[in-house]
């Protein structure tokens, strides 16, 4: 399962959110703004406050960086979804 953790003011979050649902990738969110515990959940398991931060529960991946959160999404959960070509 995919975790995202985001602010309520956060350009970034906000594209993260919208590629995940546009691409109907299923996640949970969990707000730092509004909960102590998911601000100490980033700090803990980042190193520092900072977001969007996606933690990939089943793959062990942890990252910040919305580019490279839609870049992984894309490689590990979409390209599967591709059509392949037929030889």
């Amino acid at each position: 399962m995919l975790q995202l953790y985001t602010s309520d003011y956060c350009t970034y979050c906000r594209k993260v959110e919208a590629f995940l649902d546009e691409h109907s990738v299923p996640y949970e969110h969990f707000n730092v703004v509004t909960n102590e515990h998911n601000r100490r959940t980033v700090v803990e398991r980042g190193g520092k406050l900072q977001v969007p931060f996606l933690i990939d529960t089943e793959q062990g991946v942890e990252m910040f960086e919305s580019d490279d959160i839609m870049s992984y999404v894309q490689c590990a959960y979409l390209s599967s979804k591709r059509t392949s070509r037929t030889r």
